[in-house]
């Protein structure tokens, strides 16, 4: 089977996103950038809401060819447009860069895609995460909290049904006070 891990960047106080989207807070330093841009370079395939999508397609398909892009932007850029991407979306009607398009039962799809053959698989997206972890299909959450109280917006985790016992496998410090937890699920 595939492991599915739901790695964000977080608020101290549990938020992916601040109220109306802000992501101001979680500007990553070069060595936090570089982790982000090495996970999606050993991503075998990466599942996104579509709201996650659209944030990302809008950026990273061309943030590369910038007059002002680093060579890490490039780098990372480059990884995202060739890892195999799944978006989840009853409105969106197209998508692209190496990425198919799923308007069915989410649930069903993911636990289809940990069945099959492959390398680890990411989800991203507050709502498409929320249901994978309701259904008990994560099998790794990764934090990145920064030191930051936004006081409100997109949670991390979602209200559940039943506990899920977790075991601390990694943490890591990044510039910045930043912290890396990276928990299993213990089954």
């Amino acid at each position: 089977m595939r492991k599915l891990t739901f790695a964000m960047n977080m608020s101290l106080d549990g938020y992916i996103a601040a109220p109306g989207d802000n992501l101001d807070w979680s500007v990553p330093s070069d060595e936090l950038f570089q982790w982000w841009s090495d996970r999606v370079g050993r991503t075998g395939q990466a599942l996104y809401g579509r709201r996650l999508w659209e944030t990302m397609s809008s950026h990273w398909p061309t943030a590369g060819k910038q007059p002002d892009a680093t060579p890490a932007t490039i780098e990372y850029a480059g990884r995202w447009r060739d890892m195999p991407k799944v978006v989840f979306s009853s409105t969106t009607t197209t998508v692209d860069w190496n990425t198919r398009l799923v308007t069915g039962d989410a649930v069903t799809e993911i636990t289809r895609l940990k069945a099959e053959d492959g390398g680890p698989m990411d989800i991203g997206g507050a709502t498409l995460a929320a249901a994978a972890m309701r259904a008990g299909l994560i099998d790794e959450y990764v934090t990145v909290t920064h030191p930051v109280l936004v006081g409100g917006g997109t949670p991390f985790f979602t209200a559940l049904d039943n506990w899920v016992n977790l075991s601390l496998v990694e943490t890591r410090t990044f510039p910045d006070e930043v912290l890396l937890t990276r928990y299993e699920a213990k089954r």
